[in-house]
């Protein structure tokens, strides 16, 4: 299969930016194929809808900037939604974890939650941000608004935090766990 169509599907799959050097590691490729892989996708991509997007030395798939009035549009019939199961069970992990990678939310709901944190960050409901422990990843966390449009100051106000929490964290010592057991 060529190297492109690959590092579309990965790119795909994962839904939030990812290094060359990690898509080398994954594909088993080196820098020159990767970067040659990279090119023909960019050119395969010319005509379609979809881009690849690079900042910082990492890559992503986004929307065509020609497209871009209709998928604001769309995001704002999506605001004006009420949350799906997936959002509403992703949300919460988030606010009882108060500090969670995608991996440890996959993990407790038992699928890949990509596109419903795409979905809350859009929605402004949580913040993602660099992981200090490991840069190459991204921990999700509440968002200032949706704090102050749940009534609390903090997350240690919502109900029932400690119980919650403590059952969340055992499910992500789980997940820790079984990653050292791979390695």
């Amino acid at each position: 299969m060529d190297l492109e169509k690959k590092i579309e599907a990965i790119l795909f799959w994962k839904g939030e930016p990812m290094s060359r050097k990690k898509l080398s590691e994954v594909l088993k490729a080196g820098e020159e194929e990767i970067n040659a892989g990279l090119e023909k996708l960019k050119e395969n991509l010319k005509e379609r809808g979809v881009v690849l997007l690079e900042n910082d030395g990492e890559l992503t798939l986004g929307t065509a900037p020609e497209l871009s009035d209709l998928i604001e549009n769309l995001q704002k019939e999506e605001l004006n939604k009420e949350l799906s199961k997936a959002s509403l069970e992703t949300l919460s992990i988030v606010l009882y974890k108060n500090g969670v990678n995608r991996a440890e939310i996959d993990y407790i709901r038992g699928v890949n939650s990509s596109f419903t944190l795409r979905a809350l960050s859009v929605r402004g409901l949580v913040e993602k941000i660099l992981d200090p422990k490991d840069n190459r990843r991204y921990i999700y966390k509440p968002s200032f608004e949706l704090l102050s449009f749940m009534g609390v100051k903090s997350v240690e106000e919502l109900p029932d935090y400690t119980e919650v929490s403590g059952s969340i964290n055992i499910a992500a010592k789980n997940l820790e766990e079984g990653q050292r057991d791979e390695n």
